[in-house]
């Protein structure tokens, strides 16, 4: 006879942590690794991949945390890739016309904080579909700097690497990690402070509330309307600041959709990443070491249609999708309008 009387077994902080991470680590590791022992066979080959893992993971870390900023106050965000798209056409033309790349910067922030203004309206006040207050978003986005964009603009040149003294020379991680342009130091940085501010101060609190369950939150005396308001402008705003990245950093020039995907890609890094931010900076450093390797496969003499190489990315954006989506926890509230009684 079955004795119902016994009790659950006890979870440690060990076997949660590894339930919860154990795949994300694992990957790491492995990334890890082969980084290790490619850089025993080619120093140089694995100092470029490195370096190009940071650089294509920057605008996907910085649309994960748009979009985790907003769905932590249960707002879907489908519009990054427009608020990237075109933070990256006015931070272009700024540094166009005045050829100051500090205010071209400040541009393409302050553009995609009005763009998530606009999507904080029409999902807080106006209570829309958010999937379909996104997508208002890209097709705009995408309309607006086709139709305006000249071919021929020359920029004022581009943000330049600013090495940090002795760490630059470190093997491996130096170039890559300390000798950078403003903008990717600021990632650094950003990530730390949004998930300082996420998880261990009133705002932090106030919004993870707000994002499970707004009703509870607003009895307490939370304004979930300012909440939500405030976190999806500054999402916004750091889209934005990815795609200045795009054009004032990495590039230093405009192409019609050249976010080419990275704002559902940064989607993808979110899901993967469990809402935290250094979940989606690990995320992205992931997709970013899967768009270097496929770059540096192509430059090799590999007898592979180059079509093929250049699907590793988005293939794995697939895999991630269908194996973490269900996974993964999402805010009790998210998408859902709130009624204040």
């Amino acid at each position: 006879m079955k004795n119902t009387n016994q009790l659950p077994t006890e979870v440690s902080p060990l076997q949660r942590f590894l339930k919860r991470w154990g795949w994300t680590l694992a990957m790491v590791l492995g990334v890890i690794g082969i980084t290790i022992w490619q850089y025993q066979l080619n120093a140089q080959a694995t100092e470029a991949v490195v370096a190009s893992t940071i650089r294509q993971s920057t605008p996907l870390v910085l649309g994960a945390l748009c979009g985790l900023l907003g769905e932590r106050s249960a707002v879907i965000n489908i519009g990054i890739e427009g608020q990237m798209l075109l933070g990256a056409f006015v931070g272009f033309l700024v540094n166009v016309w005045t050829g100051n790349l500090f205010l071209a910067v400040l541009a393409a922030v302050l553009t995609g904080a009005v763009m998530g203004l606009l999507l904080a309206y029409m999902s807080v006040t106006l209570k829309m579909d958010q999937i379909i207050g996104g997508t208002v978003i890209n097709i705009l986005a995408l309309g607006l700097t086709g139709y305006f964009y000249q071919v021929g603009m020359v920029t004022q040149g581009k943000l330049q690497p600013i090495p940090l003294g002795p760490l630059a020379n470190i093997p491996i991680i130096g170039p890559a990690i300390f000798n950078n342009p403003p903008i990717t130091y600021a990632t650094f940085v950003l990530v730390i402070v949004v998930h300082y501010v996420l998880f261990y101060t009133k705002w932090g609190l106030r919004t993870r509330a707000v994002g499970e369950h707004p009703r509870a939150a607003d009895t307490l005396g939370v304004d979930v309307f300012k909440i939500r308001y405030v976190n999806v402008i500054m999402g916004g705003a750091i889209a934005g600041l990815a795609g200045a990245f795009l054009t004032l950093e990495a590039v230093g020039s405009f192409e019609r959709a050249m976010t080419n995907g990275r704002g559902f890609v940064a989607l993808a890094v979110m899901i993967f990443g469990k809402f935290t931010p250094l979940g989606a900076w690990g995320a992205a450093l992931l997709f970013g070491f899967a768009n270097a390797i496929q770059t540096q496969l192509q430059f090799a003499d590999i007898q592979i249609p180059h079509q093929f190489i250049g699907m590793l990315p988005y293939l794995l954006t697939i895999i991630v999708l269908s194996g973490f989506v269900g996974r993964t926890r999402v805010p009790a509230a998210d998408g859902v309008p709130y009624e204040k009684e």
